[in-house]
Formats: structure tokens, sequence, C-alpha cells
């Protein structure tokens, strides 16, 4: 006889967080696109907008070291409610700028903001979730990373064209207050969640840790500070710090890229960037299959994640072949491949917050590396920035571009074998040991 129907509520949690991410990224990838405007509206170098990103990802970085930690306290529904407001204000004030500093500001009320999306998203993974459909409903919902991007595209150059600048603030703003709506009415804890068959619930229960008496869901008696103590987050901090910085760059700088380099006009949709950006999509879903179809074949959970990672990190040195291109579905071509295998990498290096740690410490966790990957954002656009003015300067902006391509073929590899070194050994660890 086959067994009851188990049910598919979960998956609608996770089309509320793709949502989200894909709001997050729509916002944040709005300066990007803007930028040869607002350079000649308001006289912009490229150091003023190095500095306009390092503003973000500096407030990024103090809200994902907050936000992590009061997400774990205060529990995922009210702790994505008030991330969403904060960025969603933030994101509609960036209107009112009128001048560098200006900009800077409303990127530091939307990096505070924004910095709570991925903490509370894994944390709602964690609860959602068994081990075995982690990695899917990740590189689902990290989908939205590109899927934002690629809405950008298309919504900024349609704005331009019947409005202004300020407008495309104000309307892609708005949107993270529209989702809200739909978070108070299909989002609630599993175990809280009425709409939830009772066979869904204990296929979700019985594939994740339970907690304890000493300490509850809530997470208020983690002590945050041994978090540090163990190599298991510092291996995830080394996954988060040196690579996040390389996706934030292909974020900000390639329309500008594709600009000075292929005379792309950012005032129409653009098809290169669409596809780039598309093409996330399929490393961010591909990369979570992956790993699970290891583990399906009996491979040890860390061993696979490890081994996908290290698979994607081999294939990633292709984008110092882009320097080569001349063609612009050549460059097209080889950017696709490398931002696709950074979500594939990314999708796995969340999953093993999870993988290493209770689902109480698992947004602290997120948040911990979170903050990792953003000093590094802040630090990545310093270089960025002086190596692209100083070769305008010389009058081979093209060369710096090279060179940021070619370090950003060898960092994965580095990154892979420091995660490597710290966890050769590791054990997931328990809620007793931070307690």
């Amino acid at each position: 006889m086959p067994g009851p129907k188990i049910g598919n509520y979960r998956w609608v949690i996770v089309a509320l967080l793709f949502t989200a991410t894909t709001i997050n990224y729509l916002d944040r990838q709005i300066i990007g696109l803007l930028k040869p405007t607002l350079e000649k509206e308001f006289n912009w170098t490229e150091t003023d907008f190095a500095r306009i990103v390092m503003a973000f990802t500096a407030a990024y970085a103090v809200g994902l070291l907050i936000s992590g930690r009061v997400i774990d306290k205060i529990g995922t529904k009210l702790g994505y409610t008030i991330t969403v407001v904060v960025w969603s204000v933030a994101a509609m004030l960036h209107a009112v700028a009128r001048s560098a500093f200006g900009f800077g500001l409303a990127r530091v009320g939307l990096g505070l903001g924004e910095a709570g999306n991925f903490p509370a998203a894994m944390k709602a993974v964690a609860e959602w979730f068994p081990k075995s459909e982690r990695a899917k409903a990740t590189g689902i919902f990290n989908a939205g990373t590109s899927i934002g991007v690629v809405m950008a595209l298309i919504i900024v150059p349609w704005i331009l064209k019947y409005h202004g600048w300020q407008e495309v603030f104000w309307i892609t703003g708005a949107l993270g207050f529209v989702w809200l709506i739909f978070w108070f009415l299909f989002y609630e804890v599993p175990a809280r969640q009425k709409r939830l068959s009772v066979a869904e619930l204990h296929f979700i229960t019985s594939g994740q840790e339970e907690g304890t008496a000493a300490q509850p869901a809530t997470g208020q008696y983690i002590k945050w500070y041994k978090l540090f103590t163990f190599p298991q987050t510092w291996a995830f901090v080394t996954g988060k710090g040196l690579i996040d910085p390389i996706y934030w760059f292909f974020l900000f700088w390639l329309p500008s890229y594709f600009s000075s380099t292929f005379n792309l006009d950012l005032k129409k949709p653009s098809l290169p960037l669409m596809l780039i950006y598309l093409a996330t999509t399929v490393g961010s879903i591909g990369g979570g299959y992956f790993s699970s179809w290891l583990i399906k074949k009996g491979m040890p959970t860390l061993k696979a994640r490890k081994t996908a990672l290290f698979i994607f990190a081999v294939l990633e040195v292709s984008i110092i072949l882009a320097q080569f291109a001349t063609d612009v579905w050549v460059a097209v071509g080889l950017i696709s491949l490398a931002v696709a295998v950074h979500q594939a990498w990314a999708t796995n290096i969340f999953t093993t917050a999870s993988d290493m740690f209770p689902k109480e410490a698992v947004s602290s966790v997120v948040g911990i590396g979170g903050m990792a990957g953003a000093v590094g954002g802040i630090l990545f656009p310093i270089l960025v920035g002086y190596l692209l003015d100083t070769y305008k300067a010389q009058g081979n902006l093209a060369g710096g571009y090279n060179l940021l391509f070619t370090i950003c073929g060898f960092t994965y590899l580095t990154a892979w074998l420091i995660i490597h070194v710290l966890t050769r050994k590791a054990k997931k660890v328990e809620a007793y040991q931070l307690v």
C-alpha cells in the first residue's frame, strides 16, 4: 500500500524566500545599472562609485553581524519583517539623494536592512526542511539573486524611458511592502502552521536535529562568542569572506564593463547581461542538486559539499580567459560560466552552515560569515576603483578588468584549500556545545 501523501507546503515557503531574495537583489543592483546616468549627472569618478559601494558593504557587514544574532533570538517571522521594512525604506530614499555622500548614506540604510535576508532565509530553510532537501531549497531561493538582477535589467530601462532615475528607486523600493502581505499570510514555523499536513510535518522534523529543553528554538541560551572557537565557523567565514567580494564585483561593475568595452547601451534592456545573470540561476539550482545527488549516492554530507566546491573552484579558473575575448558573445559565454559556478559555490557554502551547526545557531553563523564577505566587499572595491582609475588614466581600461578577472579566477581554489584544512577532522557542532 502506498504511504500517505506528504504534501508540498514547505515549497510555498521556498517561494516566499525566493521572492524576497529577488527583491533584495533588484534593489541592490539598481545603483550599478544607473551608474552611467548618475556619473554624468553628478560627475562621479570610478573612486566615487567605489566609495558608494563600500558604504553599502560596510553597513552590510555590520548588519550581518547584528541581524544573524537578532533573528536567532526573535524568530524568523519578525526578523524577516524588520529586515524587509528597513531595506525597502532605504531603497526609496535613494531618490532624494543629490550627491555621492547622499547616495552613500542611502546605501548604508540599504546595507543594514538587506543584511538580514540570508540569515533569515537560511534559518527558515533549517526550520522547514530535512537535511536531504536543504541544498535544493537553498539553491532555489538563492536563484533569486540572479532573477532580481535580470528583473532590474528589464525594469530600469523601462522606467527610465518614461520617467527619471528617481522614479526607479521609488517604484522598486515599494515592492518589499507588497511582499510583506504574503509573508504575514503564509509564513509560520512548521509546528504552528495550520496549513501543514501531519505527514509533511513528520517528514520535516524526522530529518532534523531535535532541540533540547535547555536550548529552545529561540536560541536565547546560545553563547554567541563560542561560535568563534570552532574551525567549522572559520571554514564558513573563509568560504564567504574570500568569495562574496567577487560576486559583488560582477554585480556592480559588469554593466559598466560591457558599456566601456563593448559599447553596450544600458538605457535599453541588455540581452548579454540578462543571459549572464540568468546563467547564475542555473548554477544556483544545479549546484544544490549536484551535492544532494552525491549525498544520495552515499557520500558523507560534508564530503559531498567539499567535493562539489572543489569542482566549482576548478571551473572558476576559466574566467581568466575573459581577458582574451574580443567578441561580446565570447565574453558573455565566459562570464556566464563564471557567475553560474559562483552561485553553485554560494549555494553549497550556505548549506554547510546548516550541515555543521544546529538550527538554533544557523542565522548567527550565516551572519558571521556574511559579515566576513561584506568586509571583503569593503576592501575589494578599493582595489577595483584604484586599478580601473589607474588603467583608465593610461587609456587602457580593459587592462584593469583583465587583471581583476585573473585575481578572481584563482581565489576560489585558495578558499577551498583553507576550507578543506579547517574541516578535515571536524564534526557537526552539537547544541550543548554552544550553551
